[in-house]
């Protein structure tokens, strides 16, 4: 999702929103250490390769700071971030599957379509929101597509 749209989003519900930006792990640690001065409530990761790369010490971090986190990928969730939204990865796989196929049959990859996306995943890691002091309401348990105990 880009920047602006979220930007919408927080708008459209009468919230504050920050971008905050890291490129090195250091950056990572800096922005984490920052956020007790700024009152977050909440954060957001984006889906990046830099982030995948440093899951573990953005899940560590998040909770080290208590800060409640979302982030794009299940695995965020398993390795101890609060909850993850994202697309599936074994829908993901299935769909390149098809596109391999489908070029292995003589289709030119340039005359094949772009494909986004269209299942997603939602994942709460109860484990970590009571470590963090957070409330999870029973609601949002039940619209998760798994509840790591």
């Amino acid at each position: 999702m880009a920047v602006e749209e979220v930007q919408v989003a927080a708008a459209a519900l009468r919230t504050s929103l920050e971008v905050l930006a890291a490129g090195t792990s250091r950056e990572i640690e800096a922005v984490f250490a920052s956020l007790p001065q700024k009152r977050v409530d909440a954060l957001m990761v984006a889906p990046t390769y830099l982030f995948n790369d440093r899951r573990v010490q953005l899940t560590m971090s998040a909770v080290r700071y208590a800060v409640p986190t979302i982030f794009p990928d299940r695995r965020d969730a398993e390795f101890g971030g609060l909850m993850s939204y994202g697309p599936s990865w074994v829908d993901l796989n299935r769909q390149t599957g098809v596109y391999v196929g489908r070029i292995l049959k003589g289709e030119k990859p340039s005359d094949l379509p772009v494909v986004q996306p269209t299942k997603f995943e939602f994942f709460i890691n109860l484990q970590t929101a009571r470590l963090l002091g957070v409330e999870v309401p029973p609601t949002l348990l039940a619209i998760a597509d798994e509840v790591i105990e």
